[in-house]
Parts: C-alpha cells; sequence; structure tokens
C-alpha cells in the first residue's frame, strides 16, 4: 500500500489501507453484496494507520460472522423501537401484548435511553435505567415494581433481538443485562370450604354462576366475559373458549377540548381496541366439560336473562354473552373486578385476587389426581411447566401423601403410646 492519494490496487473484494490527501487514514472493506447487486464495500477513517487496522480486522470479523449492520441511516434506540412497533409488530401479535409493548416503549423506554445510538447501546445503559426505575418515585410517589421493570426488559430484548435478525446491531445487549430480581407472590388457593361459602354467596348475586366458572373450571376472566351462547352446548355439557374480551381503551372524539385528562371520561371518547381477541394461545382455544351442577345453574342463569331482556324491551343491546349487564352488553372487565370482591366480603372470606380463583381450580383438579396432560388441556396451558406454578400442594395433598408413606415404609409400626396411657 502507498501513501498519499495514489495507493496500491488491492485484488478484487479485498480490504484496502491507505492515507489520503486530507492527512487521515483511510480503510476499505468489502463486506458483502448490495440490493442493486454491487459490492458492499465500507469505509472506516482515522488519524493512526493502526487505529484503521484495527476498524478493518473488527469490520472482516463481523463479515465473517454475518453479523454486519446494514448500511444507511444510524439508528437510535428511539427511531428503532418507534420503527419495530409501527412497521413490525402492529399486526403480527396479539392486541394485549401490543398496548404492554406501547407502554414500555413510550412511558419507559425512550424517556430512559431514546437518544443512544442503537449500535451503541451497552448492558450497563439497561441495568442504570433499570435501577433508575425501581428507585427513583414515580408522579404518584411510588417507585415502579420489579415486575414492571421485568415487562420493560423483556420488551427491549424481543425488540433489539429483530435489531439483530436484521443486521442492524451484531448482538442484542439485553440478553447481558441483568433485570432485577422478581418474588412471584405467595398464593394460598382457597379452601373446599371457602369454595362453598363463594358459592352460596354467588347464587344470592346476579350473574352469581359467572364465579362458578372462575372456582370450579378456572376460566380466565377475558375468556369467562367473552363467552357466548353460542359456545355451550346444554345438552352434552360442554363449553368451548374461543375468545377473551378485552379491556376497553379509549381515545378523545372531542380533539382535546373536552377538560378530561383521560380519555376514558370523554363524552365523545372513541374506543382504539376491539371489543374480543383470540384466546391467550393456540392451547386456550379449547373444549372443557361441564359438570351436570353447573348445567342446571347455567339453565336456570339463560331464563333469568331471558326474563331481562323482555323487561328491558327495547334497551336490550342483544350481542349473545352469557354474562351481561341489564340492557344485554358485555360487563367490563374492571366492574368484574369489583363484583368479585363484593363477592368475597358477602362470603365473609378474605380478601384475594380475582386471579386466584384460576390458581384454586388448578389445585381441586390437582387434589383429585387429575393427570396433568388432562390439566393441561382443561386450563388451557401449552407449557408443562404451568401445572407446577398453578397447582399448589395444599394441607390435604400433604397428609394424604405423608399417610400413604407411613404406611409404605412403616405397614406394621403403630404409633408409641404417651406415658401414663397405658392401662392398668
Amino acid at each position: 500500500m502507498m501513501e498519499g492519494e495514489r495507493r496500491t490496487r488491492q485484488p478484487s473484494g479485498r480490504s484496502s489501507i491507505y492515507l489520503g490527501k486530507d492527512g487521515y487514514w483511510h480503510g476499505r472493506v468489502t463486506v458483502g453484496i448490495r440490493d442493486d447487486g454491487k459490492p458492499d464495500r465500507r469505509h472506516v477513517m482515522g488519524k493512526s494507520k493502526a487505529t484503521i487496522a484495527t476498524k478493518v480486522r473488527k469490520l472482516e470479523k463481523l463479515r465473517d460472522e454475518r453479523t454486519v449492520p446494514e448500511a444507511g441511516a444510524r439508528w437510535t434506540v428511539e427511531t428503532w423501537l418507534v420503527h419495530w412497533l409501527d412497521k413490525i409488530v402492529t399486526g403480527h401479535v396479539k392486541a394485549t401484548t401490543l398496548s404492554a409493548y406501547n407502554v414500555a416503549v413510550h412511558k419507559h423506554l425512550i424517556p430512559g435511553i431514546g437518544p443512544h445510538r442503537l449500535d451503541r447501546l451497552e448492558p450497563e445503559h439497561l441495568e442504570s435505567l433499570y435501577r433508575r426505575m425501581l428507585t427513583q418515585p414515580t408522579k404518584f410517589g411510588s417507585e415502579t415494581k420489579p415486575a414492571t421493570v421485568h415487562q420493560v426488559h423483556r420488551t427491549i430484548r424481543t425488540a433489539l433481538n429483530e435489531a439483530v435478525r436484521r443486521g442492524h446491531l451484531p448482538r442484542n445487549p439485553a440478553s447481558i443485562a441483568r433485570a432485577p430480581r422478581v418474588v412471584p407472590p405467595e398464593i394460598e388457593p382457597f379452601t373446599v370450604d371457602e369454595i362453598r361459602r363463594l358459592f352460596l354467596a354467588a347464587a344470592q348475586s346476579r350473574n352469581g354462576v359467572r364465579w362458578v366458572f372462575a372456582l370450579a373450571l378456572g376460566l380466565r376472566q377475558g375468556e369467562a366475559l367473552g363467552l357466548k351462547w353460542t359456545d355451550i352446548d346444554l345438552t352434552n355439557g360442554v363449553l368451548i373458549a374461543r375468545r377473551s374480551l378485552l379491556r376497553p381503551k379509549y381515545a378523545h372524539g372531542c380533539g382535546g377540548t373536552c377538560g378530561q385528562k383521560h380519555p376514558g371520561y370523554c363524552p365523545q371518547r372513541i374506543r382504539t381496541n376491539p371489543e374480543t381477541d383470540t384466546t391467550k394461545s393456540r392451547a386456550g382455544n379449547r373444549q372443557v366439560g361441564l359438570p351436570p351442577q353447573l348445567v342446571t345453574l347455567l339453565q336456570h342463569h339463560k331464563r333469568v336473562q331471558q326474563q331481562e331482556h323482555e323487561h328491558a324491551g327495547n334497551l336490550w343491546h342483544e350481542g349473545g354473552w352469557v354474562f351481561t349487564t341489564e340492557t344485554g352488553d358485555p360487563i367490563s372487565p374492571r366492574t368484574d373486578w369489583s363484583h368479585w370482591k363484593a363477592l368475597l366480603k358477602q362470603a365473609g372470606i378474605r380478601d384475594g385476587r380475582l386471579h386466584d380463583a384460576r390458581h384454586t381450580a388448578a389445585t381441586v383438579l390437582l387434589m383429585l389426581g387429575v393427570s396433568q396432560p388432562t390439566m393441561m388441556s382443561i386450563m388451557g396451558w401449552s407449557n408443562p411447566a404451568m401445572a407446577q406454578r398453578y397447582a399448589h400442594v395444599v394441607a390435604p395433598i400433604r397428609d394424604a401423601v405423608a399417610l400413604q408413606v407411613g404406611g409404605l415404609l412403616w405397614p406394621e409400626l403403630e404409633p408409641p403410646m404417651e406415658k401414663g396411657s397405658e392401662l392398668e
């Protein structure tokens, strides 16, 4: 290679290093073929030959590993995340997943690390963001929960995986960054006695059979509220979970002139998400057998609903829903949650999450000795690990196992008698 404007011509495709008229050292590396069929030859420059030699070797290594970033404008974290949301994942993920992505991106990631150049983002930048989220108070005066930080971590990891797949990044820094440890909440399933008390209280409330679906069948909230009568075969005692009712999201329909901060309170609000979506996973689309007692309760519920329909007259909005308001509309998840809390108080039962009812149903199946494949089918799980997460070894199961172990290991040994209890 020659210094100055002239340089030794390298064979086609070979890298070159030379000193230009501008006084800087330059390097050129062919890393592939562009979309127009011409060689994709990258250029680097610096003040010393050693620096350029290092840069050239780095480019050659990326070329050999097929991880060279695409040419063109440099992405920032913000521009990539917006592009990823608007142009890549929209239309390819469930509405609930897209909603979670939007919150993580616009509320946490863009304000926290948006200006960083995408190709210079390091694991330490992400870990610093996570620490700030956990230690700095939010506008409501409390720190962000570790579970929220994990959601942000999963979102950026997914977005950067796509950037790696498309050649914008050689590696994913989110796969290296450590997210804070999340301690799962202690779940205490309702006992059989508590379930029966809840059933008695539910029998006195409107749409009471809704809670039987939660505690006996383990249907997710959206699955239960999304049921239509066409999904239930009362003759054969079978229901099909095929959709999930979504929590509504709104936008201002007034152009921002109503004075309400939250679009949901706007008098002209416009719903921005669909009413229903498919079940959480393919395994969630399933058939579930109905106990005969539940079929009887559903038959009674249907007769009561028909009476409400007649009473409401023209105010009734026929949608075929199993659980409705007094005018036939589906019940919103937020209203359903408040009804659950009221039911717990009415039954005199300790407070618990609505999702604890699903844990309870799984535990009942475990108590009955239902096999794991059957349990997965009933609960709508695609991952066997979910059985360990939801089915809890409660006291009756522990006691039964202890008796079985004792009977096997000490078949002829009776418990020792206490002193003073011998017969004289």
